[in-house]
């Protein structure tokens, strides 16, 4: 790895961590194509894999962040994060079957249906106080392999995915859910990179600088969300704004790339 190599994965890791702590999602979106459009790892799969393992470790600081002002629900982010692991096993290993600019067209179109459904979902200001019991676990269990699945199968974190399914469980302010998004991001990425690592598909020394970057950036990004989170709509807004910009960029490089 260059010099230049290392200072584009801090930078590039800095960016990433901010937008884990603004807004608990959306890293490892970003990660993966600045991997490999500011990077310039060439394979896909290697760049996922890396990206899953810093991502994760990124997404740890921004938890213990969250959980000192208390805006980790446990119960619903260790319920979650234990069915989605399971679910993040299948998908990652069903995603290093598939061709890497294919899976990133793909996960361009995904995000920006979510990108839609949290925008519908601005105004919303969830219920204080909610818990995970025996009404509605099933549905939080639920929700999290299916976020696993997919997850694991595009090699994310997810946590643009496990914000508005923690919502749709339980209805838990955006604040609330954010926080609590950390720990299944964190297990989701753990999962996806030993499964790359066990192809020898990470960086290791790549990832290091990538992180590294990411510890000062969650940092900023979790005071900036405290911040914003008492303005009705505008995380949710930032949120979609943000997935929406990375998805048009990425259905056009990868769309470039799979017609060449």
């Amino acid at each position: 790895m260059t010099l230049l190599h290392a200072l584009l994965s801090l930078g590039s890791g800095g960016l990433v961590g901010f937008t884990l702590g603004l807004v608990g999602g959306g890293g490892s979106v970003m990660a993966v194509p600045l991997m490999v459009y500011v990077v310039g790892v060439k394979d896909p799969h290697l760049a996922i894999g890396t990206s899953a393992f810093a991502v994760a470790v990124n997404a740890m600081a921004g938890l213990a962040s969250h959980a000192r002002a208390r805006n980790v629900v446990w119960r619903c982010g260790i319920a979650f994060a234990l069915a989605g692991v399971i679910g993040a096993l299948a998908g990652s290993s069903l995603g290093k079957a598939i061709d890497g600019q294919r899976l990133l067209f793909l996960f361009a179109l995904l995000m920006v249906v979510v990108a839609a459904v949290m925008f519908r979902s601005r105004r919303d200001d969830g219920v204080e106080g909610v818990s995970c019991h025996r009404e509605n676990l099933p549905r939080v269990t639920g929700f999290g392999f299916a976020t696993g699945c997919l997850s694991g199968f595009f090699g994310i974190g997810g946590g643009f995915l496990i914000v508005p399914a923690l919502i749709a469980a339980t209805s838990m302010p955006i604040y609330q859910a954010i926080g609590t998004s950390l720990v299944a991001v964190s297990a989701f990425g753990l999962t996806t990179a030993a499964n790359y690592a066990a192809s020898r598909l990470v960086d290791w020394s790549l990832a290091g600088t990538f992180i590294l970057g990411g510890l000062g950036g969650t940092v900023l990004g979790t005071a900036a969300s405290r911040r914003l989170s008492a303005h009705k709509g505008q995380l949710n807004t930032l949120f979609a704004g943000g997935i929406v910009l990375v998805a048009i960029y990425m259905l056009y490089r990868s769309w470039v790339a799979l017609s060449a």
